[in-house]
């Protein structure tokens, strides 16, 4: 099976200009959505559900994870705006956890039963962690293309 021709590289230089619009836009908004969401975890902690079978992150735990995980992000931030090489694509998809953490809260009983401004941040944090990784693909399977159309 031969592979599939590659697309004109202006295509591709178009999708990745896209993406990379894209992408710092979500990026701004999953880091405003985060400071929301950590806060409200760090300052309510006991308003949260616990596991009773497997150990809960500490308050200082969920504060050190939001500033570790917003320096990876940040760090790949400023890689992309050189162009979206692999170390910035791997420190924003690092970054992107910050928001797929956000999944642990509904392995817990009682979660659906939070206040619905808290499951509206905490799904948002998701959302936007989604659709970096989405934006991440896009630029990835981009960087193949240009090799590709390249050679």
């Amino acid at each position: 099976m031969g592979s599939k021709p590659a697309p004109p590289p202006e295509l591709v230089t178009e999708r990745r200009a896209r993406a990379v619009r894209a992408l710092k836009v979500v990026f701004w908004v999953a880091v405003a959505v985060s400071v929301v969401h950590y806060a409200d975890n760090y300052f309510n902690y006991t308003s949260y559900p616990q596991s009773s079978s497997a150990p809960n992150p500490s308050r200082t735990l969920i504060a050190l994870a939001w500033f570790g995980f917003t320096a990876v992000g940040l760090a790949g931030f400023a890689l992309l705006a050189r162009g979206p090489s692999r170390p910035a694509l791997v420190l924003l998809a690092l970054y992107s956890g910050s928001g797929l953490v956000g999944i642990g809260h509904y392995t817990v009983p009682g979660a659906l039963d939070m206040p619905w401004w808290r499951q509206a941040h905490v799904v948002a944090d998701i959302a936007c962690a989604l659709a970096i990784v989405a934006l991440l693909v896009v630029l990835a399977r981009s960087r193949r293309q240009a090799g590709r159309a390249a050679l």
